[in-house]
């Protein structure tokens, strides 16, 4: 270990010589390299963490430079995962960095988790926050949490010690026309650089174990006043009985008749039968990557758009994850009930690793 490298962190007293040895050697795995998990990676490696984990599948889009300060102009359309590795490993030499190029999914996410001490939750969907909660109660890890919504953010450390989960606050998965997401309502650019650095504090302290840890509070900030708000989570006992994960993580109020699996529109896409793909997303985010053979209607124009629609061919409905397939597909059955409409269940995302 290159002690001048940490010397000034090793001569806070509360800290020393014997925390920078048990951040050697400890091991942290971050679910996703977005706008929290970039300083959450950044500073822990650059403070010592022996091994770190990530997992991403995503490109780096023109839309996530104002936030994620680690990529570039250069760095449009390359994964982040390997933008990220280089970065990391340009920083400390000393550090291990494990990559796990993919999607965190029910099927590898126990898999995944079970080599790390600690799990640092940056993604940015409920579905994942739930699986991550999950899976950490099933092998007993803590994990760090943090998430935005426009100028707030908040960050709480749970399953600590038999402390609350993230059930105790969130029992249910909102539905999903009730999930907010940042490309509609935005982030201020800054925000995530503040809450993923609070994440990379608590962190430290789980596993150095020095000061007051976020165990059994959640800490809200409101970045327009600078405001710190801490409310008591009080522990929930059966939600650290669960023993196994759900048999699905998509969130409520999904008809499953109205949901299309991956692999099944995989199918009808090569088929013959006739059918229209529309792309919800944003123009910018359709042409970074689409589905061949899709059309590109962003869903606050679809009102406005829909006599572009065949109403007698059944409509498939994607988006990145699921969410806003699932807003248009809820207004289409609404507004246009002689249409026969489906979402694609997972968005793009699920394609990817089905298909």
């Amino acid at each position: 270990m290159k002690k001048s490298r940490y010397l000034r962190q090793m001569q806070l007293k509360e800290f020393g010589p014997e925390a920078q040895q048990k951040l050697r050697e400890a091991s942290v795995v971050v679910i996703g390299a977005g706008g929290l998990g970039i300083p959450v990676l950044q500073y822990l490696n650059a403070m010592g963490v022996g091994t770190l984990g990530i997992v991403e599948q995503d490109i780096v889009e023109q839309s996530n430079l104002h936030r994620q300060i680690a990529f570039t102009e250069d760095d449009l359309g390359l994964p982040k995962i390997r933008v990220m590795a280089d970065a990391l490993a340009k920083q400390n030499t000393d550090t291990r960095i494990v990559l796990h190029d993919t999607f965190l999914v029910k099927n590898n996410v126990l898999e995944i988790i079970n080599d790390y001490d600690v799990v640092v939750d940056a993604s940015d969907n409920f579905p994942t926050r739930y699986l991550v909660n999950d899976a950490c109660v099933i092998l007993k890890k803590p994990f760090v949490y943090g998430a935005l919504y426009g100028f707030e953010g908040q960050v709480s450390v749970f399953n600590l010690n038999g402390g609350p989960t993230y059930r105790c606050v969130f029992p249910q998965m909102p539905s999903a026309s009730e999930i907010p997401n940042c490309d509609e309502h935005g982030v201020l650019g800054v925000l995530p650089g503040i809450v993923g650095s609070f994440q990379a504090l608590e962190t430290v302290k789980v596993i150095t174990g020095i000061g007051e840890i976020l165990s059994g509070k959640l800490m809200l900030y409101n970045g327009l006043d600078n405001s710190i708000l801490k409310i008591d989570i009080p522990t929930v006992t059966e939600n650290l009985k669960i023993d196994e994960l759900a048999s699905d993580y998509q969130p409520l109020s999904c008809d499953p008749t109205l949901e299309i699996k991956p692999e099944v529109l995989n199918s009808l896409m090569n088929g013959k039968g006739p059918l229209q793909l529309v792309d919800v997303r944003s123009v910018e985010e359709f042409h970074t990557f689409h589905l061949v053979g899709s059309k590109n209607i962003p869903l606050e124009q679809l009102s406005l758009s829909i006599d572009e629609l065949d109403d007698g061919i059944p409509v498939y409905l994607l988006c990145q994850s699921g969410t806003r397939s699932f807003r248009a597909l809820h207004w289409l059955s609404e507004n246009k009930p002689h249409f026969q409409v489906f979402h694609l269940r997972g968005g793009i995302d699920a394609y990817k690793i089905h298909c």
